[in-house]
């Protein structure tokens, strides 16, 4: 796990770490040392402490003009033991629900693994993007799945052409307009 890094192409358009709005804003990565590890494994020092055990996360894009932020994460998404839904909604994304972000796009091809639980939170970070929307592209079908059985396709759009966007080789505007596209077709709006 200590070799797979997140995704660096759009670093020169965004840093959360610079980004005084960012929950991160001033978070420092150690380049020459890893830290962090996940269930006893390594992994790369550029993945960003949100407080869990178990999942780590790197907000990729923020735009605060269309209200939207790209958030790419790693690990294990745990809410059964570690309640990694609320660590992650209290310690990141409501400070960006609060500076007006209401379009997220979750990249998960790195989430491992998922065990749900009270979806609680999730209700409530939908609630709180009454006007914008909630993505998970590119996770892997048994995540998927599992996220299925505890009913979050009620409060997270995933699967189906979602998961074929090829984000990389899009600039983060380019991602939103397809995303946002898909999602309105499915709303039929």
């Amino acid at each position: 796990m200590h070799t797979i890094e997140p995704f660096y192409n759009w670093i020169e358009a965004y840093s959360a770490s610079e980004d005084e709005r960012s929950p991160l804003y001033g978070a420092e990565n150690n380049e020459n040392e890893y830290t962090h590890t996940i269930y006893g494994y390594y992994i790369h020092p550029q993945w960003d402490d949100i407080d869990s055990e178990t999942l780590f996360i790197k907000i990729l894009y923020v735009d605060y003009h269309e209200n939207y932020a790209v958030i790419e994460l790693i690990g294990e998404w745990n809410d059964t033991l570690n309640n990694d839904i609320m660590t992650l909604k209290r310690n990141v994304l409501d400070l960006m629900i609060g500076e007006g972000i209401n379009h997220y796009i979750l990249i998960g091809e790195n989430v491992f693994n998922f065990h749900g639980s009270d979806d609680s939170y999730y209700e409530e970070w939908f609630e709180e993007v009454e006007e914008g929307w909630i993505a998970a592209i590119g996770f892997q079908e048994f995540v998927v799945q599992e996220m299925q059985q505890f009913h979050l396709d009620y409060y997270i759009n995933f699967g189906g052409g979602l998961d074929k966007i090829p984000w990389r080789t899009l600039a983060p505007p380019q991602l939103f307009n397809v995303v946002d596209s898909m999602i309105q077709r499915r709303l039929g709006a």
